[in-house]
């Protein structure tokens, strides 16, 4: 039986990394923007993949689409704005026609930049809307298996709007996993004044409301194309293109027939150690430039090395600033398990410092045999590491730069927002990254422990 997920957009960013995700899922499903089955694509695609039949691939569209009774698909997803403008954008794009036109929810007024009109005024007012548009797709499911929100952190839709939706799912769906694609706001990339208090206020919400958020960073996507594609002048297109790439190699493992099959539950089982801990660094590879293709052997040992390698991370860490707790690796692609297990049980070998050591297997794998339209075989790397508390760091310096001085409060308050809502999500993402700290150093304090027992022995 396929378990459904149910997809949700929010803000202008979620919107337009959604629509991005979208595109790709359709070409991998060998779907026109109709929503019809290419069939010669789609033998193509049977031809290239050994252990695939036709009956499974026809059933796992599913998983993301809805059957629309013409023998053709329509997605199962929610695009919700609190401004028109969105609306009119994605209904023109390529793609547009394929949505079902009820499941666009949009606002006259906008949210400003402003979390608490998001949250509180403007995204209140229509949220039973998006409730109830939300509720026709679950209950045309078999079974579903959850929800998965894209939005960013920085604006006022995304970040207010968004956590607002994802706490009414989480009321009204409790037994369902929640799965966020959050676009986090960075230093160098910064588009509003008050980002940091929209990014610590959703961070908060996030924390208490959310079973798996994957970080995305603006900056680290530059780098990507500045560093690794050779694109000088990356536009929001082409970093979005690079989000959607990533989207399909963590979902493509519950789209598509594989030897070692994983869904969101899975993930967050052999991820998340403990509740709060359950933000994840992501990579992907191969990422190479255009220039470079023909030169680059795409190798099981290729994509191993790449997806680890830090500057192919979304978001803008160190490795050596932290330590991984646990990992999923997503191959696809016509791929020998055998093989991957070797490659796999050598970087665990190699950079077996990087890791916990409490846990003593941190690394699992899953391999999906449809690969994906932009290159034969591909790779994607889901971390839990310590080492983003440094971008929790980053945006506590931030909010409390301007907190201290109580700057721009009054817009926030303006909204009906009480200011010890500030102090509590402000204490809540200093907890958070003391306890990254905690998992980080718990090693050494076994080690002591131990020795300390030696001694009195």
């Amino acid at each position: 039986m396929v378990r459904e997920i149910v997809h949700c957009q929010v803000g202008q960013c979620g919107n337009q990394v959604g629509n991005q995700f979208w595109d790709k899922v359709l070409a991998e499903h060998c779907l026109s923007s109709t929503g019809t089955f290419l069939e010669d694509t789609l033998e193509k695609r049977l031809k290239n993949a050994k252990n695939a039949d036709k009956k499974t691939l026809l059933e796992q569209v599913n998983v993301y689409f809805a059957p629309t009774g013409q023998s053709s698909y329509t997605p199962r997803a929610v695009m919700v704005d609190l401004e028109p403008g969105t609306a009119t954008v994605l209904r023109e794009s390529p793609i547009g026609q394929i949505f079902k036109p009820d499941n666009f929810v949009f606002g006259a007024s906008g949210a400003g930049n402003n979390w608490a009109k998001g949250h509180y005024t403007e995204g209140a007012e229509i949220i039973e809307d998006v409730l109830e548009v939300l509720r026709k797709e679950v209950e045309a499911c078999d079974c579903p298996q959850g929800f998965q929100i894209c939005h960013s952190l920085g604006g006022g839709t995304g970040s207010g709007m968004g956590t607002l939706l994802l706490l009414k799912i989480r009321d009204s769906y409790p037994d369902r996993m929640n799965c966020t694609f959050s676009v986090f706001p960075s230093p160098k990339v910064s588009d509003t004044v008050v980002e940091p208090y929209n990014a610590v206020l959703s961070s908060h919400q996030l924390l208490e409301n959310s079973d798996e958020t994957f970080i995305i960073d603006n900056e680290a996507l530059y780098n990507i194309s500045n560093n690794i594609l050779d694109n000088n002048s990356p536009t929001y297109a082409d970093l979005n293109e690079l989000i959607g790439q990533v989207v399909c190699g963590i979902t493509a493992s519950l789209r598509f027939p594989g030897q070692l099959n994983g869904d969101i539950r899975k993930l967050a089982v052999n991820l998340v150690p403990f509740p709060r801990l359950h933000f994840f660094l992501v990579s992907q590879a191969p990422l190479v430039s255009k220039q470079n293709t023909s030169y680059v052997s795409l190798t099981v040992q290729e994509l191993c090395t790449q997806m680890y390698q830090e500057k192919n991370f979304y978001s803008n860490v160190k490795k050596e600033d932290g330590k991984s707790i646990a990992c999923t690796m997503i191959f696809r692609g016509n791929l020998q398990s055998s093989e991957i297990d070797t490659q796999v049980a050598g970087l665990q070998t190699k950079h077996s410092d990087q890791f916990v050591e409490w846990i003593p297997n941190n690394v699992k794998t899953s391999v999906v045999d449809i690969g994906p339209t932009t290159s034969s075989v591909s790779a994607t790397f889901v971390c839990n590491s310590t080492s983003l508390k440094g971008i929790f760091q980053r945006l506590a310096t931030q909010f409390g730069a301007m907190y201290k001085r109580k700057a721009f409060l009054h817009w926030y308050k303006g909204e009906g927002m009480d200011e010890m809502e500030f102090q509590e999500a402000d204490k809540n993402i200093r907890d958070l990254i003391t306890e990254y700290q905690d998992k980080q150093d718990a090693q050494a304090e076994d080690d002591e422990e131990s020795e300390q027992e030696d001694d009195d022995v």
